[in-house]
């Protein structure tokens, strides 16, 4: 029980108030229900300044979207990058309140939406890369799981895909859009990286039904991730 007794003397020690208060009285007391919404407050307060840009500038819908996506991220280049087909917003409030389901291209971003608001009205949140089946289709048919999953669970009600990851998810979902096989309300194409995700945005970018994405390399899973539970909270 060494370890224990010595962790508990070094854990008392790091905690103790006299200790604490040289590194810690910067730190600003806020009550844990309180931080998103000053969080919020702090990005509308320092939009301007920080982006060059007004925040009237923006339909209060896209400007929600993009908020949420710049507390995700702490990232206010996203104010430039964030674009919107004219009926995205509207397609994708459509899709929750109708019960569609949404799709996603790795269970982290699965993990992070907001199901509370999206249960209500009927639909799920999916995702089957990590499926073991879909491991031993994507091996005979030589393609990446991102691919597979994203064909198969496209198969389930989906409203809502939203990629954050993956390009060939994105590309995926693209090439079956143009196929006639799927015909998702809302795509988001937020794929990161260096790799054909830049390139496959820019393919969205042309097309005529609606999207949300981001210019260039940036992007993730906490975007998409944000993207999505801003429009479940507008919804």
């Amino acid at each position: 029980m060494l370890w224990l007794h010595l962790f508990v003397t070094w854990n008392n020690h790091r905690c103790s108030p006299e200790k604490n208060y040289i590194s810690m009285h910067r730190i600003t007391k806020i009550a844990p229900l309180e931080i998103e919404r000053e969080s919020f407050r702090i990005i509308e307060e320092e939009f301007a300044e920080q982006t060059g840009l007004k925040q009237e500038d923006f339909d209060p819908s896209r400007f929600a979207v993009i908020q949420r996506v710049i507390h995700a991220t702490g990232d206010f280049s996203f104010a430039h990058l964030i674009r919107f087909h004219p009926e995205a917003v509207e397609a994708g409030l459509a899709a929750v309140r109708s019960g569609k389901n949404i799709l996603t291209d790795v269970n982290m971003a699965a993990a992070g939406i907001s199901r509370s608001f999206l249960e209500p009205y009927g639909g799920s949140v999916i995702c089957k890369v990590a499926d073991p089946e879909i491991e031993d289709i994507a091996k005979k048919q030589g393609r990446t799981r991102s691919q597979t999953a994203i064909e198969v669970g496209m198969q389930e009600n989906v409203g809502i895909v939203a990629i954050g990851n993956a390009p060939t998810a994105l590309i995926t979902v693209m090439i079956l859009i143009e196929e006639g096989r799927i015909k998702p309300d809302l795509v988001i194409g937020v794929p990161v990286g260096f790799v054909n995700a830049s390139e496959s945005k820019e393919i969205l970018a042309e097309k005529d039904y609606p999207y949300i994405y981001c210019d260039g390399r940036k992007g993730g899973t906490p975007v998409s991730v944000a993207i999505i539970n801003a429009l479940l909270r507008l919804a």
